[in-house]
């Protein structure tokens, strides 16, 4: 079995975050951590290899210093790591992201495809079914459970306060939740085959089927018209009763204006 997990190199927000002059994250100029659903999906991928022998490659977008996640994830117990990243690729958006992603997919066997339901920094939760869409396959979101029974993928997707089991044949692609299990960590012999693992770094000219008015930027559908990393609050409606009956007749009746009760 060959299992493919996209991770993603995010800002670590409690670091705060920065925005260059057109809107996008300045994310050379901050701290950096695997995305939390990203690793959840990762751990799952583990699991499998772990119970079944799969390898188990990482697959990240992103600029060079993104390799630290993929040096990461081979520390937890991964077999590869590639990197693709390239000046034209900067700045895209989920659209763009899924492009090239699922042209650097084409490149690779696969049974089945893991991501994090969504990064903290987009919070979109798109690009996964973007890839499967790009690629034909079946997507399975909000994965809550993972087990393979022969050639079928069988699934606890997430649903409110119940879940749906959904089976699909693979190759499938699955999105994982961070409440999926509890990521392993990293072992000294795996930090020490991650420093001497070589990562595979493509670009531009190694995604398959791929039009460069998908890619980048420019190729971003999505355009930013604001950004900014403090959002001013207005000081709100003060209002100072003559009594606590009347405090509580207030309260009661905004939660009324608003339709809570």
């Amino acid at each position: 079995m060959k299992i493919v997990v996209c991770i993603k190199q995010v800002p670590d927000t409690k670091g705060g975050v920065k925005f260059n002059p057109d809107g996008t994250l300045d994310r050379g100029a901050m701290l950096a951590i695997m995305n939390p659903d990203d690793k959840a999906g990762l751990e799952a991928a583990l699991r499998l290899k772990d119970q079944f022998g799969a390898e188990v490659t990482v697959l990240t977008m992103g600029l060079p210093k993104a390799a630290d996640v993929l040096r990461e994830a081979i520390a937890m117990g991964a077999d590869k790591g590639i990197l693709v990243t390239d000046r034209v690729l900067g700045g895209a958006d989920t659209w763009a992201t899924s492009t090239t992603i699922a042209g650097a997919l084409r490149n690779l066997d696969y049974d089945l495809i893991i991501t994090g339901r969504q990064a903290i920094d987009g919070d979109t939760a798109q690009v996964g079914p973007q890839i499967a869409e790009h690629l034909g396959i079946p997507v399975i979101s909000y994965a809550q459970n993972i087990k393979i029974e022969g050639d079928k993928v069988i699934v606890q997707r997430q649903y409110d306060d119940r879940y749906h089991v959904l089976e699909a044949k693979m190759p499938c692609l699955i999105t994982a939740l961070s409440e999926l299990n509890e990521p392993r960590y990293m072992t000294p012999g795996g930090i020490f085959d991650a420093c001497a693992a070589e990562i595979t770094t493509w670009g531009r000219a190694d995604l398959k089927d791929v039009d460069d008015s998908n890619l980048g930027l420019s190729g971003s559908p999505t355009k930013i018209a604001k950004a900014s990393d403090k959002v001013r609050k207005g000081a709100g409606e003060k209002v100072v009763p003559d009594s606590a009956e009347d405090a509580v007749a207030y309260i009661v009746g905004k939660f009324k204006e608003k339709h809570i009760i």
